[in-house]
């Protein structure tokens, strides 16, 4: 295995990646607003913009964050997903309902401290429903089913509006048909019905002392609204979508797969002479895992480098200090360290050590990938050397190595040949005979390191020794 197989793994995710915003001497000491928007359909890819402008303005110390919201809604589970990641920013949050905050919208809306909207702006119907097979439109839902999740939507919509000072009642009259609403003798929502506000409802004040329903104002645009709330000299940082978080959606989606492939690609090009194809199809495969991390907001460059240094480690053990042991355990445990950590949603402030909550989805994946990995080793170890792909892998190799036929005579010419262990075989390692460091395997039996051994055959591209006095 040549050290040029990391350089790929590196480029792709640099090319990938942007650079950080330096603070100059003009924003120094001004507040800061993050302004983050929530458009199309509250879906997964959503997830990872929120999770990257989230951790961005608590990079930058931010102030204020304001959603930009513009939705018809989504899927529940996203959304809990989201308001978790709202969660953990500590300034002040706002949405800014920019027209329509319809369902999964509304909910997020409420996980936020204040609310403003636009003018003609409308937010409510958070019923649950059910989407018809290919979502084209909607189905009812059977009773208990509609009972069941009305239930535990509105538990944890309630939670969200108490512990940011919304009025509980109008929110459960958003979601729960079954809920009238009534505010100083005036029924706002019959029983059957679900609740949609307008900007100019949202906004009317009811009680003594006078308190709005929902909205805390109405704002022509984002600019009025900062102003309103007293950031007019902040800087204003507007996180942008990039156009990838529908790919990292794909690629997280797959990721036990990539893992697998990666592994088995790795494996393949180190039991393979030169560097060729399995090498370049592993790189590709774990780029494309860290990428989606990085794209995700999990995971930052660091861990990608943590990765390249355990594999560069594994190799030195492997091609020039075999039998040292040391190197090659701290190698592959950087790898796994960093396969881990790429998944793993850690937030500025947080713990260095991830709890175990987090590290369940990562290991999950691992698990996967290393039992599926282990199979398809097995299987390619017994199935690959007998066919014919096994030498196109050889003989077209990026290094320029032997073909398949002078690769065969040479191993040909060393049946035969004794040199000694230069590690243990248990029962694979390395051997030494004469100036060549040659891929050993024993017949099942362990040889002590520093052990004569004679080659008696070959297993693809590993000699098969035998203990020799």
């Amino acid at each position: 295995m040549n050290f040029r197989m990391t350089f790929p793994l590196l480029l792709i995710l640099t090319i990938a990646t942007g650079g950080g915003m330096a603070e100059d001497d003009k924003t120094a000491g001004r507040k800061k607003v993050y302004v983050l928007p929530i458009r199309d359909d509250i879906m997964p890819p959503i997830v990872y913009l929120v999770r990257r402008g989230v951790k961005a303005a608590m990079d930058a110390d931010a102030d204020l964050l304001v959603l930009d919201m513009e939705t018809n809604g989504g899927r529940f589970d996203t959304t809990k997903e989201i308001i978790g990641i709202l969660d953990q920013f500590k300034g002040q949050t706002i949405t800014y309902v920019n027209r329509d905050a319809y369902s999964a919208g509304a909910f997020i809306a409420v996980a936020t401290q204040r609310i403003f909207m636009a003018p003609q702006g409308v937010i409510g119907a958070a019923a649950p429903i059910l989407l018809s097979p290919g979502g084209t439109g909607v189905e009812k839902l059977p009773d208990t089913v509609e009972a069941k999740m009305t239930s535990a939507i509105a538990a944890r919509v309630r939670a969200s509006a108490e512990k940011n000072g919304h009025n509980k009642e109008v929110v459960e009259a958003m979601i729960n048909k079954t809920k009238e609403l009534v505010i100083d003798g005036e029924v706002l929502n019959k029983e059957g019905q679900i609740l949609t506000l307008t900007n100019v409802e949202a906004e009317k004040e009811y009680g003594s002392p006078p308190r709005s329903l929902l909205s805390s104002g109405t704002a022509k645009d984002i600019g009025e609204l900062i102003e309103k709330v007293g950031y007019v000299n902040a800087v204003r940082v507007y996180v942008k979508p990039t156009g990838a978080e529908k790919l990292a959606s794909w690629i997280n989606a797959i990721s036990p797969l990539l893992l697998l492939i990666g592994i088995v690609g790795v494996y393949v090009e180190f039991k393979t002479p030169g560097f060729g194809l399995p090498g370049i199809v592993g790189i590709i495969a774990f780029a494309l895992y860290f990428l989606g991390g990085y794209v995700a907001g999990l995971s930052g460059m660091e861990w990608v480098a943590a990765f390249v240094l355990g594999l560069a480690m594994v190799a030195l053990e492997l091609f020039l200090f075999p039998g040292t042991i040391v190197v090659g355990l701290v190698g592959a445990g950087l790898m796994l360290i960093a396969v881990v950590m790429a998944m793993v949603d850690v937030y500025p402030g947080m713990p260095v050590l991830p709890s175990i909550q987090s590290l369940r989805l990562p290991l999950r994946d691992i698990l996967i990938a290393f039992v599926g990995a282990a199979v398809a080793i097995v299987v390619l170890s017994r199935v690959l050397p007998r066919t014919s792909v096994y030498g196109k892998l050889v003989s077209q190799s990026v290094s320029g190595v032997n073909t398949v036929v002078r690769l065969e005579q040479q191993q040909a010419s060393r049946v035969g040949q004794i040199g000694f262990a230069l590690s243990a075989l248990r029962p694979g390692g390395k051997a030494q005979f004469g100036d060549s460091i040659v891929d050993v395997i024993s017949q099942g039996e362990m040889i002590e390191k520093g052990r004569r051994v004679k080659i008696i055959g070959h297993s693809g591209a590993e000699a098969i020794v035998e203990a020799s006095s």
